[in-house]
């Protein structure tokens, strides 16, 4: 997201490849391994899922690639996959991350104009976004490591979404956390504004949202410590 780097298709081969490659040679090291681990994790993201203002997805949802983004999530799943004779001892996971919210990454980059007073919607506003507090995030990868009965059949890979349980949208995100630092959050960044400075394909990741419920996760016995907004926001900012 950086928007100094100018989107080219340079700047997408990286994208790709930064992905996609580290990811296949771990796989294949798990595979070449004579003591392959109980458990393989990759967390990727949510780009499989069409952007909508209302259809709502869990990981039952079946989805084709319809975009870059949607292609690299694609590709990225496909790298991780293992032999059915490795896939027999080491549990696959899939985790479809959300946005993270944390001390550093996203956050980091909103809050200057936020403490400036200068925060907004971005867009419309009114596009999901599907969030999820670092340590959730933390949790569901540790809760994946753990280890299963061996079965005498090989294991597809257990998806699961890594987001928080509350359906919310960039309106409300902006506005609680205006409301939280005490700041004002009147300044909204138009669309046309993000596709200058970010290119058009990669401004929708900030313009377009899902909504993601993660059916799985909660099946799954994962207990969440920051189920909304205003308790995740505020270990984050608060003090």
């Amino acid at each position: 997201m950086n928007p100094l780097r100018w989107w080219n298709e340079s700047y997408k081969m990286d994208l790709f490849s930064s992905r996609i490659d580290t990811t296949k040679t771990l796989a294949q090291a798990i595979a070449a391994s004579p003591n392959p681990p109980h458990s393989w994790v990759l967390v990727s993201g949510l780009a499989c899922y069409k952007p909508s203002l209302t259809a709502q997805y869990t990981e039952d949802s079946e989805w084709t690639p319809f975009d870059l983004f949607s292609k690299l999530v694609k590709e990225w799943e496909a790298s991780a996959l293992l032999p059915d004779s490795v896939a027999k001892i080491t549990k696959q996971v899939v985790i479809r991350s959300g946005i993270v919210l944390g001390r550093g990454g996203a956050m980091k980059q909103m809050m200057l104009p936020f403490l400036l007073g200068l925060g907004g919607t971005l867009g419309s506003g009114s596009q999901p976004f599907p969030w999820i507090h670092v340590s959730d995030l933390a949790g569901i990868i540790a809760h994946s490591l753990e280890h299963r009965v061996d079965t005498p059949s090989p294991s597809p890979p257990q998806v699961l979404n890594g987001v928080a349980p509350a359906l919310n949208t960039n309106y409300e995100f902006t506005k609680e956390l205006g409301r939280i630092l005490r700041r004002p959050t009147v300044f909204p960044v138009p669309g046309f504004v993000l596709n200058v400075l970010m290119g058009s394909e990669r401004a929708a990741i900030l313009t377009e949202g899902q909504k993601v419920i993660p059916k799985r996760t909660l099946e799954s016995g994962f207990q969440y410590k920051y189920t909304d907004l205003t308790s995740a926001l505020k270990e984050i900012v608060g003090n």
